[in-house]
């Protein structure tokens, strides 16, 4: 296996693992994010979830040995704030923070869409943990997200885009209430709110074309 190949297994491999490990923070009703910030050590969890990681899938952990040598170095990397800040992921292009009780899957629905919160990258740090929490504290949608430090080929420029998901884009009470408390956080510029329908229909805004469905 050439190098390109072995460094896209390992992608794919921090990929799983990071969701695997959420998963099991999430079912133990932890958060990855408040074990860094509050100096919790999870030691115990990591481990657990490389176990069952290897076991089910033992080339992928290779993989991810191959680029980190240790679980030790896995740990202190998320201790540093890998998946925990935008500015310090590398290995993500995006983290996401579910609101508890929502479904992963609940942001692919074609019924639901986002409002789009563009930050500059020494902002977004900050701008993000106001969603995060938010989120978590069922004040905004089903889910958020933010783009992060890792190169994006798909990215159009330098800025930070943070995603605040609602459920049902036509429930135009949900939409404005969850807009309503961005502003409440700080997001007082105006911004806009794209479909799920337009998002997967590859529709992205151009000169003359407005692809948002609300705009407040």
């Amino acid at each position: 296996m050439d190098e390109v190949d072995s460094e896209a297994l390992a992608d794919v491999a921090y990929g799983i693992f990071e969701h695997l490990l959420t998963r099991n923070l999430r079912e133990k009703g932890k958060y990855l994010y408040a074990l860094v910030e509050g100096g919790v050590d999870f030691t115990a969890d990591l481990n657990e979830t490389f176990a069952g990681f290897g076991e089910e899938y033992p080339q992928l952990a290779d993989a991810l040995n191959g680029r980190f040598e240790s679980v030790d170095k896995i740990y202190a990397m998320l201790c540093a704030g890998e998946g925990v800040l935008p500015s310090k992921t590398t290995q993500m292009y995006w983290i996401v923070q579910d609101a508890p009780g929502s479904a992963p899957e609940a942001i692919e629905d074609e019924h639901a869409g986002k409002w789009l919160i563009f930050q500059e990258p020494e902002a977004a740090d900050d701008a993000w943990k106001k969603v995060r929490d938010a989120t978590v504290s069922l004040d905004l949608g089903i889910s958020a997200k933010v783009s992060t430090a890792k190169p994006n080929p798909d990215s159009r420029d330098s800025r930070r885009v943070i995603y605040v998901y609602t459920k049902d884009w036509a429930d135009e009470a949900d939409v404005m209430r969850v807009r309503e408390n961005l502003k409440n956080l700080g997001f007082v510029d105006r911004i806009g709110y794209k479909r799920n329908l337009e998002t997967f229909a590859g529709e992205y805004a151009q000169k003359g074309k407005r692809v948002t469905y609300y705009s407040a």
